[in-house]
């Protein structure tokens, strides 16, 4: 029985003064903590393909460059339970050697620890995801994974 890679399983956040970070190999998440009952009408946000901009009840929380290109297209902001803002961000380099060091250019960085543990988290989807049906449950990586990890592509099957 194949088990389902669950992208979000084992996320490994990058905690920040306003909430948390993290990315999967397709996508960055981003969870900002507002006052509680903060309305839709009080939030400002601003998805660019290249820059990220909120502000909430006028003041800003970030405003910056990304470290990476997105799909502003298909980036989306919600508000939760009128406490939480998450945001995704469609990442348009998907490959697994695209980890993101931080979310805006100089700003909110993974120290590094959090940075080993996210390349970590993307080479391990990025080999359930070569590997359908291979159940990678409790693997764990070692080695050569930074850049998303050895490149098999010239192997025969």
């Amino acid at each position: 029985m194949s088990v389902h890679f669950e992208e979000r399983s084992g996320v490994i956040p990058c905690k920040t003064p306003w909430g948390s970070w993290y990315q999967t190999m397709e996508e960055v998440f981003i969870e900002v903590n507002v006052p509680h009952g903060t309305s839709a009408k009080e939030v400002k946000c601003h998805l660019g393909s290249r820059d990220l901009e909120l502000r909430v009840k006028g003041k800003e929380i970030f405003k910056g460059r990304l470290f990476d290109t997105t799909v502003s297209d298909e980036a989306t902001w919600t508000l939760e339970d009128k406490c939480l803002i998450r945001i995704v961000l469609m990442k348009t380099n998907r490959e697994a050697g695209n980890c993101w060091s931080s979310l805006l250019e100089g700003e909110y960085c993974a120290n590094a620890w959090v940075q080993d543990q996210m390349q970590r988290k993307l080479t391990l989807e990025r080999f359930q995801r070569e590997n359908p049906g291979f159940d990678f449950s409790g693997a764990e990586i070692s080695g050569n994974f930074a850049g998303g990890g050895p490149d098999f592509s010239s192997l025969q099957k």
